[in-house]
């Protein structure tokens, strides 16, 4: 077991009507001028959008809008908000949406400070220093991002798709009512089922298997994320499973499941080369990748996976046959995916197979030009990068 540091200083504000407290969460951490910052169409129908204006106006908060946001984030809609909060005097931001519109707060909230280009930090070349406070609203639970310290977003010049951390973006509240995602399409909810799932893999595949508690956790997230998705997409209204869901979302990513743990990270840096490539949804990504990842790391300790097998997919455990309990896993896992309507190959997902220029392209762009690694369960090299998009690709 590795010594660890726990963080989470996100106050949640979880139920019904949980977005009354908006106003009043903006003032207690010192909001006077808001930067309203959305995705689309959604949560204007919604009346969600409304509902928060008269708010803020009823308690005399001045805000600016800025909508736009669309799934995988842009630097170029981050660089125009960072340029409002500068010209504005912006003082805090409020994201309201899913995982994209809050990693796109994220990244003008502490681009805003940085004197340089702020896409300079998601290369590396550069640290930031401080960030504007930021609170979310909920609309779609899957990136965790309304708890963990990092976002992700994607350049269009090259399509490059980037990742930053620091503990100075983490949302000072997160306002989570599950009524807010009831009309969210199957398709979305299942995407959204999917990354939750997949934060807690890439900590729950790790060498160091020694922290029990860490690892039950993960596992019932696992169980009781799995339980609920064929619910809500057969009842989309039910209060208590999307709650479930809302909820798993935020514990998958706000590092309680790697207490103690090394993560991986691997499928997820990985899928980013590919929905940067193809502009496909984040979570339908994850699914087309991680069968074959985890088919090609599975030898390094097949213990862990007959342990998940077993522990989350309900396998009977074959002693004798270690490796078919794994892989017994790993199908059933696949199987669930496709029962939900997720991809669990490349042409799935992106309606024809890769060409080989793409999968090199993708690989090149992983590894960095050779100057950068994947995995900790298996570290990947630019060859084994590319294997694993050969896998998924047939």
């Amino acid at each position: 077991m590795k010594d660890f540091v726990f963080h989470t200083p996100t106050e949640v504000i979880f139920g019904h009507n949980a977005e009354d407290k908006i106003a009043s969460r903006i003032q207690k951490y010192g909001g006077t001028k808001v930067l309203l910052h959305y995705g689309g169409a959604s949560a204007e129908r919604s009346g969600l959008l409304p509902k928060i204006r008269e708010q803020l106006t009823a308690a005399g908060i001045a805000f600016v809008e800025l909508g736009g946001v669309v799934p995988n984030p842009r630097v170029s809609l981050v660089r125009q908000g960072i340029a409002i909060c500068r010209e504005q005097g912006i003082d805090f931001i409020l994201a309201v949406g899913g995982g994209s519109v809050i990693d796109s707060a994220k990244a003008i909230g502490f681009g805003t400070p940085y004197e340089e280009d702020v896409w300079n930090l998601f290369l590396g070349k550069g640290t930031a220093k401080s960030c504007l406070p930021i609170g979310s609203v909920l609309t779609i639970p899957a990136a965790g991002s309304e708890m963990s310290n990092g976002c992700v977003i994607t350049n269009e010049e090259g399509w490059h798709k980037r990742a930053y951390t620091t503990e100075l973006s983490r949302c000072r509240f997160a306002i989570m009512n599950p009524e807010r995602t009831f009309t969210l399409p199957p398709y979305q909810t299942a995407c959204g089922v999917t990354d939750i799932m997949m934060h807690t893999f890439e900590r729950y595949f790790s060498l160091e298997d020694d922290m029990t508690v860490t690892d039950s956790i993960a596992e019932a997230i696992l169980r009781t994320t799995m339980q609920a998705a064929p619910i809500v997409l057969k009842n989309p209204t039910d209060y208590r499973w999307r709650a479930q869901i809302m909820w798993a979302g935020s514990l998958a990513h706000n590092d309680l499941t790697g207490c103690g743990t090394v993560g991986d990270w691997a499928t997820h840096h990985l899928e980013h080369e590919l929905s940067a490539l193809f502009d496909v949804a984040h979570g339908a990504g994850l699914a087309a990748m991680w069968g074959s990842w985890a088919r090609y790391v599975m030898s390094t300790r097949v213990s862990r996976f007959v342990q998940f097998a077993v522990n989350v997919m309900g396998v009977e455990n074959d002693f004798t046959d270690p490796e078919g309990t794994a892989l017994r896993g790993i199908e059933r896992m696949e199987e669930f995916y496709r029962s939900i309507g997720m991809p669990t190959s490349i042409p799935e997902l992106i309606g024809r197979p890769a060409t080989e220029e793409e999968i090199l392209l993708m690989a090149d762009k992983c590894c960095r030009q050779d100057t950068h690694t994947e995995g900790n369960f298996k570290v990947l090299y630019r060859k084994e990068m590319e294997d694993v998009y050969r896998l998924a690709n047939k």
